[in-house]
């Protein structure tokens, strides 16, 4: 384990690799989780690919700060754990609200951006409604509470059926999140909305989803893809909207496949 200040917290964060590798992938994970849904993937990369992993503010070993934060400050932390590690230019993986997060920062630092990997997710996800009772319900039953609701979208049903003990540790990781960190992400996820900003990117971009994804449905990846000038869509066949746990031998393919490609 590797920790940070920055932006006045502490970040947890794991480099393996060299910072300024060729083929470094940074991954930004999705609400609800840490680094560790990644750990599926070790075994499908080839050894000349680096990575590094964080934990977002407020889930996992990162700090949550000083009251309520807003995707800029999402965006801000992976900012500076990317100075402070002093990575030049990098493949940057954002899942979920992580994508979200990477789309923030080629907005902001451009210059870092290699490619992009838009997992799970869009220039805006979901709606003011959908947010604001997912926080109120949390407020109310904690995230236990909204456990089971999670996993269904999280996860297909063979995955509920044929993997129930992984199942279970990944409702666990869900449910053990800071309270406050899951309601303010929530909060940064209903309160952002880069669609205007699709347009402008320039750089290689993968858009994946999951066929059977219950959060950000294949439409959804589609329409991103199709407003993102040149980037490529890859849909995988029985996923959720996990893939780095679901199908971690077909998003390694996508990724190498793609990092290595040009």
């Amino acid at each position: 384990m590797a920790f940070a200040e920055i932006n006045g917290i502490t970040v947890h964060y794991e480099l393996i690799g060299e910072p300024n590798a060729r083929n470094l992938l940074v991954f930004s994970n999705s609400l609800g989780t840490d680094f560790r849904i990644w750990l599926p993937l070790f075994d499908e990369l080839s050894d000349d690919v680096s990575v590094l992993l964080y934990d977002s503010r407020g889930h996992g070993l990162t700090g949550l700060g000083d009251g309520p934060f807003t995707m800029d400050d999402l965006v801000d932390d992976l900012i500076g754990i990317v100075d402070y590690l002093e990575i030049k230019k990098a493949t940057f993986v954002g899942l979920s609200v992580g994508g979200l997060i990477v789309q923030g920062l080629w907005k902001k630092r451009p210059e870092l951006v290699k490619k992009l990997v838009l997992s799970n997710t869009a220039p805006k996800i979901g709606t003011a409604d959908t947010w604001n009772a997912r926080i109120e319900a949390v407020e109310k039953g904690g995230l236990a509470s909204i456990g089971e609701s999670v996993m269904q979208r999280w996860f297909t049903p063979d995955f509920h059926e044929e993997r129930p003990d992984e199942l279970g540790g990944y409702r666990l990781m869900m449910e053990r999140q800071p309270a406050q960190g899951y309601i303010s992400t929530c909060a940064s996820i209903r309160d952002t909305d880069y669609s205007d900003g699709a347009a402008t990117i320039t750089v290689p971009v993968l858009c994946i989803g999951g066929d059977q994804d219950g959060a950000t449905p294949p439409d959804l990846i589609r329409a991103t893809a199709a407003a993102i000038p040149g980037a490529k869509l890859e849909i995988i066949e029985g996923c959720g909207h996990i893939p780095c746990v679901e199908q971690p031998e077909k998003l390694a393919a996508l990724l190498q496949t793609f990092i290595k490609k040009g």
